[in-house]
């Protein structure tokens, strides 16, 4: 049991880090280089899950997701099942509520670039794609790191998202969290304690890991060829 929900676990961390590495990097930056008045409001909305319940974040995806939605018809249609109590749906609330753990390292890592190196990318006649490539992604490469691990550990401990969109189903969407409850439930509190010890040193060791290599620069002397 702690085996199969471990496995789901990490595939649901890596896949949430996955995609909000492919839709994290262009909103941190468009968050970090906009000049739209009205950037504070996505600011706002990134911002969010953070400071937002989790069943109140979990309550609306659920309904956003469920059969009478359009969305859910929509997936119902395509697939012959719903969002709702499964793995995909679980995905689509965990990305939502990890999106500021990923989004705010790397924003505020492409706004410390110095707007000097950008200016003179652009008087030597770069695009904005390549300025991108060769100046804004390598030295923002600490924060855009950042933000994947800490999206990935958050995602570890989900309780209240997957909880009310996933359920729990073992196997399909019973992750580590949502196990360690069942066995407090039942009052099985030395099983508990070995499956919260692996979830605590695996999270410990990540981020261990990220703060070590940021201490010693690791990313800071990454270079693109």
């Amino acid at each position: 049991m702690i085996v199969q929900a471990l496995t789901l676990t990490l595939r649901l961390a890596i896949m949430v880090s996955a995609i909000l590495l492919i839709i994290g990097v262009p909103l941190a930056y468009w968050l970090a280089f906009s000049r739209r008045r009205w950037k504070f409001l996505i600011e706002a909305v990134v911002s969010l899950p953070i400071v937002l319940p989790p069943t109140v974040l979990g309550f609306y995806v659920l309904v956003a997701v469920g059969p009478l939605s359009p969305v859910g018809r929509w997936y119902q249609a395509l697939t012959g099942h719903t969002l709702a109590f499964t793995f995909e749906g679980v995905v689509i609330g965990s990305v939502l509520y990890s999106l500021p753990f990923a989004v705010q390292p790397m924003a505020t890592s492409f706004a410390a670039i110095d707007q000097k190196l950008l200016d003179a990318s652009a008087l030597l006649g770069a695009s904005h794609w390549r300025t991108f490539w060769r100046i804004v992604l390598p030295l923002g490469l600490p924060g855009v790191m950042t933000g994947l691990v800490l999206s990935f550990a958050h995602t570890l401990g989900e309780f209240g998202v997957v909880l009310m969109i996933g359920g729990n189903i073992p196997g399909a969407t019973q992750t580590v969290s949502i196990l360690i409850y069942d066995q407090v439930q039942a009052l099985d509190y030395a099983t508990a304690n070995r499956t919260a010890l692996i979830l605590l040193v695996l999270c410990f060791t990540l981020l261990a890991i990220l703060y070590g290599l940021r201490r010693r620069g690791a990313w800071n002397v990454w270079e693109w060829r």
